[in-house]
């Protein structure tokens, strides 16, 4: 416990708590405004991190990995939508639906990334800021970016394969639909394996790079 830095964990704790806020806040608010006011009655077209928190997502999971120092990914609640509500092409919008959440992490990601841009910067920080400053910005790129990579795996129930069932049409649409249940074995089963990591860390570093 003594090796701990517990400013940090706050500051990669709060990063992330903001960073899934927005993603399942966007993901409320493209739903409403597809037509499917579901999410909004029960208060998730919201920024306020209560409405959202899963316990073991948000903040179990993710401490326990900013603690150990491996990457660090969560989840909150999902968000409910009811496909009748969507108007026309529902499958069309419910593929809006499910990419807004990682793109509002990419949009969030560029904000910060351009913010750190037109800060004066000099010998490899930030003036003005304090070490820590810095590094808050930094990672909440990061960990932006991070989070929309995951969330794009395309494997249900991430969102990512709710973009990719929305593609899929005839038999290959009904398989995928039928895997949907194993998602989450799936899912562990590259985690544990290591092989998640290889699919998202190198995407994530370039696009990065792109932005830092």
């Amino acid at each position: 416990m003594g090796n701990i830095d517990f400013g940090v964990v706050l500051i990669e704790f709060l990063i992330l708590l903001i960073s899934l806020t927005v993603h399942e806040a966007a993901h409320a608010w493209s739903a409403d405004r597809l037509g499917d006011p579901t999410a909004r009655l029960l208060g998730r077209v919201s920024l306020n991190p209560a409405v959202h928190v899963d316990p073991i997502g948000t903040i179990v999971f993710p401490l326990i990995a900013i603690v150990t120092g491996v990457p660090v990914l969560g989840w909150a609640k999902p968000v409910p939508v009811n496909t009748r509500n969507l108007r026309g092409h529902w499958k069309r919008k419910y593929m809006i639906v499910a990419a807004a959440g990682p793109a509002s992490n990419l949009v969030l990601a560029t904000i910060v990334a351009l913010l750190i841009h037109v800060l004066p910067l000099g010998n490899g920080g930030i003036t003005g800021f304090e070490g820590r400053g810095a590094y808050f910005l930094l990672q909440a790129v990061s960990m932006n970016v991070l989070l929309a990579v995951f969330n794009m795996v395309p494997i249900p129930p991430l969102d990512g394969g709710n973009v990719l069932s929305g593609l899929l049409h005839g038999s290959a649409a009904d398989l995928f639909d039928r895997l949907r249940p194993y998602g989450f074995l799936i899912l562990y089963a590259l985690m544990l394996s290591g092989a998640l990591a290889t699919i998202i860390l190198p995407p994530a570093a370039f696009i990065f790079s792109l932005l830092v």
